[in-house]
């Protein structure tokens, strides 16, 4: 019996992986898996992309939701044009007591380095990045910058249109309508022991549990265990079943997801509304460092 429908329905899969394929000119694109993610191959992002090379670019983004991008020495500079490609760049709050050592903090470039001593790694667990802010990211660009020795490290990622198309007619139903408390304290202080500086909070934020791309137009599912702290609208033991079991649909449907190995030099790109990720940290004690430039719109997630 499958689990992701047990009524064993696969239609909202049939229907994803039967789409007519696009084309793409400036770049090749291999899928890596039916769902989500490609490979591209052929794309330069150390020079200025074109208007349609830039445009291409997106439309691939919005076909795959996670793109892999191999052999690209970027400098910073180079790294954060690419983000501008999706919107105006993003600060993020933690960013300043990250920095790797021997680099100059830059607060449109979040860090980390992960080794023996951590006690966490960022992303080791599902989420949507910062969907605590009133204008969550909507682009990530992330280059791992040293990869652990004995490999691993990989990210994994989920498609959220289908964890949403996945679900029945009856159930899309009751979600319909309910909006959820997103809280950085939650992500930030119970998860990573971070503190807001004093006098300040955490930015908290209600957005829809059901949201619609503004590009895509597709209904997408946006509730995470990272930062999703309660819907609104029910009392909070309902909203904890209602939460858990959408939380369970989306780490344990395999057909929605798609796990990226790394290589060096390689960027990833991915629609953070349209998907969520977790950073799988299978390589302690060894090294990861990365550094990540995301991209902000000017809007937050509206209802389906």
């Amino acid at each position: 019996m499958s689990f992701y429908r047990d009524l064993s329905d696969k239609s909202a899969l049939r229907a994803w992986n039967t789409r007519p394929r696009e084309v793409f000119r400036h770049f090749g694109v291999t899928p890596l898996a039916p769902t989500i993610g490609a490979r591209i191959e052929g794309l330069d992002l150390s020079a200025e992309l074109d208007d349609e090379q830039a445009a291409e670019l997106r439309r691939a983004l919005d076909t795959h939701l996670v793109l892999a991008i191999p052999g690209q020495r970027l400098d910073r500079e180079a790294h954060k044009r690419l983000g501008r490609q999706f919107g105006a760049l993003h600060s993020h709050l933690l960013g300043k007591a990250r920095v790797i050592k021997g680099e100059t903090y830059d607060p449109e470039i979040l860090s980390w380095q992960t080794g023996a001593g951590s006690t966490f790694t960022a992303g080791d667990a599902w989420h949507a990045d910062v969907s605590c802010d009133a204008h969550p990211i909507q682009v990530s660009a992330l280059h791992v910058t040293r990869l652990p020795e004995v490999g691993g490290g990989d990210t994994a990622f989920a498609n959220m249109y289908l964890a949403y198309e996945s679900l029945s007619d009856r159930f899309k139903s009751l979600l319909a309508g309910l909006t959820a408390l997103h809280d950085g304290g939650r992500a930030w202080t119970a998860g990573y022991g971070s503190q807001p500086d004093t006098g300040r909070n955490f930015p908290a934020t209600e957005h829809p549990v059901v949201a619609r791309h503004p590009r895509t137009g597709r209904p997408f599912l946006y509730v995470n265990p990272a930062f999703t702290s309660h819907i609104v609208q029910l009392p909070r033991h309902e909203s904890d079943a209602l939460l858990g079991f959408l939380h369970r649909h989306v780490e344990r449907s395999l057909p929605f997801q798609v796990r990226v190995g790394w290589e060096e030099d390689m960027i990833l790109l991915w629609d953070n509304w349209a998907t969520q990720h977790h950073a799988v940290w299978d390589y302690y004690p060894f090294e990861r460092w990365g550094e990540r430039v995301s991209a902000v719109p000017a809007y937050g997630p509206v209802a389906a």
